[in-house]
């Protein structure tokens, strides 16, 4: 993973953060940034430099700051210690319960992101953050095992994402309990295959049974 920040980045984060603080209501296209000049938070030149690209360009953006930010802060609650199953399910929830303030824009954005013509685009932020989250755990594979894990997971935080959108529960206590389940569920077929994969072994030709 490599995400680090650039020159550019003290503008985007500048008009961005004054974008989401209306974002509920003017969404991430112009009148987004329109409001946040309006509100005297961002000068209008600074806002029509940032994100060129628009919407799309400003939702890439968030999505990238939010894992930068979930791996920093998992790396600094050093998670060593914790078993891989705990690790990634607490990135899921670290980087959920920072971006809680923005659930309504978090939203938004997904519903932009679902039109076809942004398919692409959705893929490769998807994949971005599973693949951040795996490496805030520690994950340094690179056998195949690499584009499966990723790819469960993809499953996992997509649906996860989904029912924190719309949790009403005390402290998000439901879609902890969800996420729970569905890292549990992972980890049976996890275990699955790996004791077919061992009876495999045991009878392929030429090998001692």
């Amino acid at each position: 993973m490599d995400d680090k920040p650039d020159a550019g980045d003290s503008l985007r984060d500048r008009v961005l953060d004054a974008v989401l603080f209306n974002v509920a209501f003017d969404g991430w296209g112009p009148s987004g940034v329109r409001a946040a000049v309006r509100d005297g938070a961002i000068p209008a030149e600074e806002a029509a430099l940032a994100f060129p690209g628009g919407a799309l360009d400003m939702i890439e953006y968030h999505s990238i700051r939010a894992d930068r930010r979930m791996v920093e802060e998992l790396e600094r609650r050093n998670v060593g210690g914790l078993k891989v199953r705990d690790r990634i399910t607490l990135a899921v929830r670290v980087r959920l319960e920072q971006n809680v303030a923005h659930r309504e824009g978090v939203r938004r954005a997904l519903a932009i992101l679902a039109l076809p013509i942004n398919a692409p685009v959705a893929a490769r932020l998807l994949y971005r953050t599973v693949d951040a989250i795996w490496y805030a755990a520690g994950d340094r594979s690179a056998d195949f095992s690499f584009y499966t894990k990723r790819a469960t997971l993809a499953a996992v935080y997509s649906s996860t994402v989904l029912y924190w959108l719309n949790d009403r529960s005390e402290g998000m206590s439901e879609t902890w309990a969800f996420l729970d389940r569905r890292i549990a569920d992972v980890m049976r077929f996890e275990q699955l295959k790996g004791r077919i994969r061992g009876f495999g072994d045991r009878w392929r030709p030429g090998s001692a049974r």
